[in-house]
């Protein structure tokens, strides 16, 4: 399967000018959610490890008590992609 390729900076801020709470760190999408305890942190992180392992595109989880931040980034591109504006706002649809 073909990877994506690295979005430019326009099209990233274009993304991210409709996506409030997504930002961009470095080369990745990273958003933080609040959650009401590390049990709905945990059960997130499941959600968004589920989704993946099916497209083979993995995240940076951060996961506290009462909180979880995810970045995506493809690094064998060197930064953001279509793959990871899909899964972003796949993971805004689990939260």
């Amino acid at each position: 399967m073909a990877r994506p390729s690295k979005l430019g900076d326009s099209e990233i801020q274009a993304w991210l000018d409709k996506h409030p709470g997504w930002e961009r760190v470095g080369n990745a999408l990273s958003r933080q959610y609040k959650l009401k305890d590390f049990a709905s942190a945990m059960a997130f992180a499941v959600k968004i490890g589920m989704a993946a392992e099916k497209k083979d595109h993995h995240p940076d989880l951060e996961v506290g008590w009462g909180r979880l931040r995810a970045s995506w980034s493809t690094h064998d591109a060197g930064g953001i992609t279509t793959l990871d504006i899909e899964m972003a706002e796949a993971t805004d649809t689990f939260a």
